[in-house]
């Protein structure tokens, strides 16, 4: 059975190659090639009746995900107005992310929505935003840092056993920050996370998964550190006794192997959807019963795992060079998609860019700035904010902005008056730059209960534009 013959029944692009295997493999079985037209004919209507199996199966599924492509491509008309959400701190949010909320309650997927205190503009969703969608997910609504997290280790030490001299080695030795940058190969540790099947199974992943080992363990840049600072738990908590602790406290991401599936599948998201509104280009979805969908599901849950196993190894290097081991840890990701049920039952993709899980019981992190508190959190289960808090402080100042707002020697006195060391850092990740930590975790009493405060003390950041 010829292409030609194929194509009179209505198959287009890959799936003429797949009906063609097919029909071989029928007409070798001694099925006449009539009943296998018709068989062929079946499939096209009713593709769905043959994707569970049989030699049918994949060309059923190209069919299914190439009707889901067709039909995501249809849906690209915003609603007239947003549907209702709720938000927390509002006093402290830029009415520009509040625009670009608006604008994905406007989504014809979008199902539900929350903005934390904490939130301020990003790409496509504001960072701070919370966006449940009804089988789709949206790559820039989970961000480029896919499976940006926090991981805090309590050590069986006194805050004051560890010298300033000595925790400055320690992180100058055992971490390491910026693009590209990686460990020697000797000094570089194996995880699990790289020996995982996902990694072969996309043509895509297959081609990061040696960058992304050469970059295991390692930090970005902007606003991901790693500090010493001191535990205060005022009561006992996280199978702990009351009191002062030495910890370390990490923030880092999925380094360019997460960013290079973000930008990768939103290009995708993107041409799928040729006619959504400009004002909501970046928000283009992915749906979940497409090839599309699922391949990126995969990945941005394989690079979710890969970011906090960078964060495993960080806080192995350091236990070790310590000889000791943490007496417990904490530790969330806050740039992911998860499935989740709706109070009336539904199940969504909750996208959290910029935002902690905070389901009832569950602990999490959020830290305030290079010279300002973070805290050990434990959720509420708000279901109007969808489970979620925020997930720091956030930026009241962008980048650029800090750098020519804000004089150096005044960074360094902020830091000085706190007793802080700094290793790295930049004018663009001052305190000055970030709403106060104690006034966003005060907007959002309903959301969390704060269980312990860290206090840093030597911190570790990529090197800044320009140098505190």
């Amino acid at each position: 059975m010829n292409g030609k013959q194929i194509t009179k029944l209505g198959f287009e692009g890959r799936a003429v190659a797949l009906a063609q295997d097919a029909a071989k493999l029928r007409e070798r079985a001694g099925i006449s090639r009539q009943e296998v037209m018709g068989e062929l004919a079946s499939v096209r209507a009713h593709p769905e009746a043959y994707v569970t199996g049989g030699v049918y199966a994949d060309l059923a599924a190209e069919l299914t995900s190439r009707e889901a492509r067709a039909r995501a491509a249809r849906q690209a008309t915003l609603r007239p107005t947003p549907l209702p959400y709720r938000v927390w701190g509002e006093d402290l949010i830029e009415p520009g992310a509040r625009t670009q909320m608006d604008v994905a309650m406007q989504l014809p997927v979008s199902r539900a929505g929350a903005l934390m205190p904490d939130a301020h503009v990003g790409y496509g969703l504001p960072i701070g935003g919370v966006l449940a969608t009804e089988g789709a997910v949206i790559p820039y609504g989970v961000g480029v840092d896919i499976g940006c997290s926090m991981m805090l280790s309590v050590l069986p030490l006194a805050p004051g056993a560890l010298g300033t001299d000595e925790a400055r080695k320690l992180l100058m030795k055992h971490t390491r920050f910026g693009a590209g940058v990686s460990f020697e190969k000797s000094f570089r540790g194996d995880h699990e996370v790289l020996h995982d099947p996902a990694w072969r199974e996309q043509a895509l992943l297959r081609h990061l998964r040696d960058k992304a080992a050469e970059q295991i363990g390692t930090s970005g840049s902007g606003n991901h550190f790693v500090e010493f600072g001191t535990l205060h738990l005022p009561a006992p908590d996280l199978g702990l006794e009351a009191g002062d602790y030495l910890a370390v406290l990490s923030h880092s991401g999925s380094r360019g192997f997460g960013a290079q599936v973000a930008n990768h599948y939103t290009r995708v998201a993107q041409a799928l959807h040729p006619q959504l509104d400009p004002a909501a280009r970046k928000l283009a979805w992915l749906p979940l019963d497409t090839e599309e969908g699922e391949g990126y599901w995969q990945a941005m849950n394989l690079a979710g795992r890969y970011a906090l196993a960078n964060h495993d190894l960080i806080h192995a290097r350091i236990a070790r060079a310590l000889g000791t081991a943490p007496l417990t840890q904490v530790s969330n990701s806050h740039n992911l998609a998860w499935k989740q049920a709706l109070p009336d039952g539904e199940e969504v993709i909750v996208h959290r860019k910029g935002a902690t899980p905070a389901e009832a019981g569950r602990l999490g992190l959020i830290p305030g700035s290079m010279a300002d508190p973070g805290f050990v959190v434990r959720g509420r289960g708000n279901a109007e904010a969808l489970d979620s808090a925020s997930h720091g402080a956030g930026r009241q100042m962008g980048r650029k902005a800090a750098e020519r707002a804000l004089d150096r020697r005044d960074v360094q006195a902020y830091l000085k008056e706190r007793g802080i060391t700094l290793i790295g850092g930049g004018v663009d990740e001052a305190p000055q730059a970030y709403k106060r930590i104690e006034e966003v975790i005060a907007r959002q009493r309903d959301l969390v209960d704060v269980v312990a405060e860290f206090r840093p003390r030597v911190v570790r950041m990529d090197t800044g534009h320009e140098d505190i």
